[in-house]
């Protein structure tokens, strides 16, 4: 494989207006489990390694706080930072020990678009634990970008991204084995187009939407395989009007595999996944993709 600096997609912080009924559902519907509490963001944990996958922090409207990967060694930290500040990213914190329950060391800028990306490395992590319908950790992020080119360009040139594939809207990176951690959507606005939990498999993406169903939060898109990433997906809206994927299966790629073009992921009319199963996506859903923007102030307490 390339010699990524990165070696995983963490986690991300969304802002809430409703705290608590986010945590709610989060807990109760989603599958996930409350690992800490601190300054007012609670710290969601999936049944993997990582200490967390999701922070939610009280907004007056949901938007996509940052997004968090973790450094392969904390040279490969202070290079990135270098990198980060070469590029004209903006330094919200540079490194230091993280005021985050997870600890380790961190840093957070925010990319020329607007999203704020942290880096963590040596953060706390647990025993991973295996349950059939809950997400053991993200899968992707996908940011909606008005020049997907030059989003793309700084992943791979200043992040050490590799493109896996790039369809007609879209670009899919990859930072591991894993065929994308990030994807860029075209957009008209930049900001969250959605985040993908992933599951242990097909059988739990399917037990996990009946769940959803059950509580009242209708299937947005799916279930479905995608075409890039080979990985079978259903989307749902949360109560903040935030988009998120439960999906499965995501295409292990190494260092022979080619990157495809728009021209080889073409499906026939009124298909929308491999399959052609999958029904077109609710327009709530794909209203949704569309209306989280970034935060515009990022903030932590101990480096404020």
């Amino acid at each position: 494989m390339p010699d990524f600096p990165l070696t995983a997609l963490r986690s991300v912080e969304i802002t809430t207006p409703h705290l608590a009924g986010s945590v709610e559902f989060y807990t109760k519907v989603w599958g996930l489990d409350v690992a800490a509490e601190a300054g007012g963001t609670v710290y969601l944990a999936a049944t993997g390694s990582d200490f967390h996958v999701l922070e939610l922090t009280p907004g007056e409207a949901t938007s996509l706080r940052k997004i968090s990967f973790r450094a392969r060694s904390q040279e490969d930290l202070h290079r990135l930072f270098a990198r980060a500040r070469q590029a004209g990213c903006e330094v919200i914190s540079s490194p230091a020990p993280s005021p985050a329950p997870s600890g380790g060391m961190s840093f957070v800028v925010r990319e020329l678009q607007g999203c704020a990306i942290e880096f963590v490395h040596a953060d706390r992590t647990k025993p991973p634990r295996m349950i059939a319908d809950r997400p053991e950790r993200l899968a992707h992020v996908n940011i909606n970008s008005a020049d997907i080119e030059n989003l793309s360009a700084f992943y791979q040139g200043t992040l050490g991204f590799r493109l896996s594939d790039r369809s007609k809207l879209m670009a899919f990176l990859c930072c591991n084995d894993d065929h994308h951690a990030v994807v860029l959507a075209e957009a008209p606005v930049n900001g969250l187009n959605h985040v993908a939990f992933l599951m242990p498999n097909l059988e739990s993406v399917m037990r996990g939407s009946g769940r959803m169903v059950d509580h009242g939060y209708p299937i947005g898109w799916g279930v479905g395989r995608h075409g890039p990433g080979d990985n079978v997906f259903a989307y749902f809206v949360d109560p903040a009007g935030a988009v998120i994927e439960y999906t499965a299966e995501v295409l292990q790629i190494d260092d022979s595999y080619v990157a495809k073009g728009p021209g080889d992921w073409v499906w026939p009319p009124g298909r929308t996944d491999q399959w052609g199963i999958a029904p077109p996506k609710s327009d709530a859903c794909k209203t949704a993709q569309l209306a989280v923007p970034f935060a515009t102030s990022i903030v932590t307490a101990a480096r404020a």
